[in-house]
């Protein structure tokens, strides 16, 4: 039976021609692979981070030393057992450090896309940061090779203060709603 090259291609979720190296706040979510819950426990509405799940955290904040392009505030992220939330700000790298240092703009289409990930692209923030937590995990674990993501990652470009406002409640409020969370497996 000949291979079917349309069978296990996978749809991208990003626009098609936005620039997303371009300043900006991005709403992301990043899920464990097959949803296991690595990172700890959500008890009376409170997560209690593990020890993996303290990596997590920790390279999340660590992206701001390597990327100058990053600014990260921890009300705008969480670690939940099997996945977290955050708000990546790209901005230009000699923009003060503060939430207005990116604008807020509406979805407007790259007119010379390139292929290739841009390094100071979303998808390069991510990449490098699964990569980061993967390589931690695995040193510690000795499991050298082992999944700790799912392909891919879920983003929204938050185009006004008011998609701000709502990503950092629903953010804030994530660990209170965890048995109603669509990541939520017990």
């Amino acid at each position: 039976m000949p291979d079917n090259p349309k069978r296990f291609h996978r749809r991208s979720i990003r626009f098609n021609g936005y620039d997303y190296s371009s300043p900006g706040a991005y709403f992301i979510t990043i899920v464990t692979w097959h949803r296991v819950n690595l990172f700890g426990v959500v008890v009376d509405g409170e997560m209690r981070v593990n020890s993996i799940g303290t990596i997590a955290k920790d390279e999340w904040f660590r992206t701001i030393n390597l990327r100058p392009s990053v600014h990260l505030f921890l009300d705008e992220m969480v670690v939940m057992p099997n996945h977290i939330h955050g708000i990546i700000w790209v901005v230009e790298p000699d923009m003060e450090n503060g939430r207005g240092a990116a604008t807020l703009r509406p979805y407007k289409p790259n007119d010379n896309p390139t292929p290739n990930v841009s390094p100071n692209s979303l998808g390069a923030i991510v990449r490098a940061y699964k990569s980061a937590v993967t390589y931690r995990i695995n040193t510690i674990r000795k499991s050298r090779g082992m999944h700790i993501w799912q392909r891919n990652y879920y983003e929204h470009i938050i185009r006004d203060q008011s998609e701000l406002d709502d990503c950092v409640k629903y953010i804030y409020a994530n660990t209170g709603n965890w048995v109603d969370d669509p990541e939520y497996i017990q």
